[in-house]
């Protein structure tokens, strides 16, 4: 940034700036001002009927009225761009190429052409209108009567700018491997249960391979002795007592240690930044920028220079948490239009050079070969050489050198 500071231009507004008006809310604004005008006019004509008591009389007083509120209201559109049913639909009448006032005399002509075409051919010059404003080559939806006039509705409505916060909080990694492979507690054995004189079955317990005792112990001689069959019976007072075995005798299997989970590795911190000698300050993170085309970037108070990665733009622009950013443009704003962090552009993966709004108050609006478009919060858009991008009353223009 140049040490002699920004230099603020006073040149007048694109009218495209603001989006053009669509054709059905033009209709509304056009029918809230002809049920206006009608109303009163009928009004003078039933009043100078009663008042003077004559039919030609009233209808003069009421063809009167008509011509002073045609008057009134091509005055309005012509000093103001605005009407009644404009005003009431966020609509505005100005000048295609400066966005100003078109004037009086233009205003009459449109009024003229708008007026011969509702009255005389029963609205179908109305129809007329409404298809070269369709058909219009320029994309501005401006029909004949706006050509002659040199001008063109904009839609003036303020806009509800919204972004959804973003948590930029790290996520964490759960090993689901891990916590499949946890061991189930161990199996106990069932413990042999009496028999009467009058059951003749026995009962087997099956004992899982990993609980069976070892070959050689005590434990598996005394098993293998015993025989296999219905055994006679004998009475419940002459057994002996159970006695289980010595649990020295088992050997159990080592648990399954189940494998560490893994740790989680925290995002790298953000690249150190250091103020550069023409007062802005630049990050240069560790990864390389994409290849491709060079792209140069030139704002309205001179600064110029090469993109080589991300770059924010603003009155104090600030990254957010673990963004990598290679560019910090801070510029000066005198009526306050630029938002702290306004935008954001930068090279992407295929070597095109993108614009993003990040949900500014005043928005960004990107100028391409005189027709204006403005960008959506949050939406990335495509750049070429030659395009100007606005950032509140601050301007860049894009080139590109290889």
């Amino acid at each position: 940034m140049s040490a002699a500071g920004p230099q603020v231009s006073h040149a007048p507004v694109a009218a495209t700036t603001y989006p053009v008006a669509e054709l059905e809310r033009r209709f509304y604004a056009f029918a809230i001002d002809r049920v206006l005008t009608s109303l009163l006019v009928a009004l003078a004509g039933v009043g100078g009927w009663f008042l003077l008591d004559d039919g030609w009389q009233a209808v003069g007083v009421a063809a009167t009225v008509m011509a002073t509120l045609w008057l009134v209201l091509a005055i309005l559109v012509g000093a103001t761009g605005s009407s009644p049913g404009k005003s009431m639909t966020g609509l505005r009448v100005v000048h295609h190429g400066t966005g100003t006032p078109i004037g009086v005399g233009r205003a009459l002509l449109r009024s003229t052409v708008l007026a011969l075409a509702t009255v005389p051919t029963f609205a179908l010059g109305l129809v007329t209108l409404a298809w070269t404003a369709v058909e219009d080559r320029g994309r501005q939806r401006r029909g004949w009567h706006d050509h002659l006039a040199h001008s063109v509705v904009v839609d003036v409505r303020p806009v509800d700018l919204h972004v959804d916060d973003v948590d930029d909080s790290p996520r964490h990694v759960v090993n689901l491997t891990a916590m499949r492979l946890i061991p189930a507690p161990p199996v106990e054995a069932a413990t042999p249960s009496r028999r009467t004189t009058s059951e003749q079955s026995v009962r087997r317990t099956l004992v899982p391979p990993d609980l069976q005792p070892l070959p050689g112990t005590q434990v598996a001689q005394q098993q293998a002795a015993r025989p296999v069959g219905p055994q006679p019976a004998v009475p419940p007072h002459s057994q002996p007592p159970f006695q289980p075995p010595p649990q020295s005798q088992f050997q159990p299997q080592p648990q399954f240690q189940p494998p560490p989970q893994a740790q989680f590795q925290p995002p790298p911190a953000p690249a150190r930044r250091s103020p550069a000698e023409d007062g802005r300050t630049v990050v240069r993170p560790k990864a390389g920028v994409p290849t491709g085309p060079r792209w140069r970037v030139t704002f309205d108070n001179g600064e110029t220079f090469v993109v080589e990665g991300l770059a924010l733009v603003g009155r104090r622009p600030e990254p957010r948490s673990g963004e990598q950013v290679h560019h910090l443009v801070p510029l000066a704003s005198a009526d306050m239009s630029v938002s702290k962090t306004h935008a954001q552009f930068g090279p992407a993966t295929d070597g095109v050079l993108v614009v993003m709004d990040r949900g500014s108050t005043n928005g960004s609006v990107l100028v391409r070969q005189g027709v204006t478009k403005p960008l959506a919060p949050g939406k990335p858009a495509t750049l070429v050489e030659g395009d100007t991008v606005s950032f509140g009353d601050r301007q860049m223009t894009v080139s590109r050198e290889s």
